[in-house]
């Protein structure tokens, strides 16, 4: 039986980072007023990184894919599939992924991109996953890659102080050895309009809002309810149970949420992957982000079995196990 593993990690932050106190003061200049406490308070975030003016989705996402493949002592010559998870993406069309694939110098694989803003990784993986176990690929490369601070509306205190930039990358191969065990996905679309950036491109002109707008108690209630629902069930198709779980790495969006999750599974909050304090929500980019931290930082070593779970706009939700 063909299944498909994690043998490699990789990822990075540009370079500006932004306390809170820094984007505190940028934002006193435009007259909104905000505070390091309140921000720590009701997220949990303490710092983000934002990308260079020049620096592009697909630019953070080679620099991960690299890093990935060295740690999976793998050429990019060697991938036979690229998927990007990303809702900040270098242009309309080609797809970054596509862009990705040239600045690799890989040629002729299938390279497109995955859009489910913060679940994007998630569900990413689910494809790649299903692609190799059906002989689609052997080896591929998934990222999640975001510039979320090109779509902020910095006069939005509630959303502004939330969200920074990066990617992570895994290479993912067949084995004949269990890795990801199950996934499971889902979306809901009654509630598009709870999280969402309502422009478009129309006519050579941008139409409607391009910045991103969010109704937070709304997506904290559903947050919460969804990422329980989801971790359980997919620990049922997997035949295992929370206590197998070495490490909870969910989406980096809330603390509070986060926290809430491990709980209900009655997870201790050691096990729970925290890298949200020093990125703030990296939206598509924060599952790798933390996945390849807890690698690089010692935490997760092979042999260990790691819940994944994301949640976002859409509204969509989604949760892989697997043995790393």
């Amino acid at each position: 039986m063909v299944y498909a593993r994690i043998t490699g990690t990789g990822s990075v932050l540009p370079g500006q980072r932004l306390s809170n106190q820094q984007l505190v003061d940028r934002l006193a200049a435009r007259g909104v007023e905000t505070s390091d406490e309140w921000i720590v308070e009701r997220t949990g975030i303490r710092a983000r990184h934002f990308a260079a003016d020049d620096e592009l989705a697909s630019d953070l996402a080679c620099t991960a894919a690299r890093a990935a493949l060295e740690a999976a002592g793998r050429e990019a010559g060697e991938i036979d599939l690229i998927i990007v998870a990303t809702s900040t993406p270098d242009m309309v069309f080609p797809s970054t992924a596509c862009i990705v694939q040239r600045k690799l110098g890989v040629h002729g694989c299938p390279a497109f991109d995955v859009q489910a803003v913060c679940s994007g990784f998630v569900y990413a993986l689910s494809v790649a996953d299903a692609m190799i176990r059906t002989g689609g690929a052997r080896r591929a490369l998934v990222i999640g890659a975001e510039v979320f601070s090109r779509i902020l509306d910095f006069d939005d205190r509630t959303t502004c102080v939330l969200f920074g930039d990066g990617a992570g990358a895994v290479v993912l191969e067949a084995s004949d050895q269990p890795g990801i065990l199950a996934s499971e996905l889902h979306a809901d679309g009654r509630h598009a309009d709870i999280l969402c950036t309502p422009g478009s491109v129309a006519g050579g002109k941008v139409s409607g809002n391009p910045l991103l707008k969010m109704d937070g108690p709304a997506v904290f209630k559903m947050a919460v309810g969804v990422l329980e629902s989801v971790a359980r069930s997919v620990l049922d198709k997997a035949g295992r149970t929370a206590d197998d779980v070495d490490w909870l790495i969910p989406h980096q969006a809330n603390i509070r949420i986060m926290h809430s999750t491990a709980k209900k599974m009655r997870l201790p909050l050691d096990k729970l992957i925290v890298t949200l304090d020093e990125q703030g929500n990296t939206s598509a980019a924060s599952v790798p982000l933390a996945l390849d931290a807890a690698v690089r930082g010692g935490k997760v070593k092979r042999g260990d079995t790691v819940l994944l779970e994301g949640v976002g706009g859409g509204f969509t939700w989604g949760a892989v196990l697997l043995d790393f």
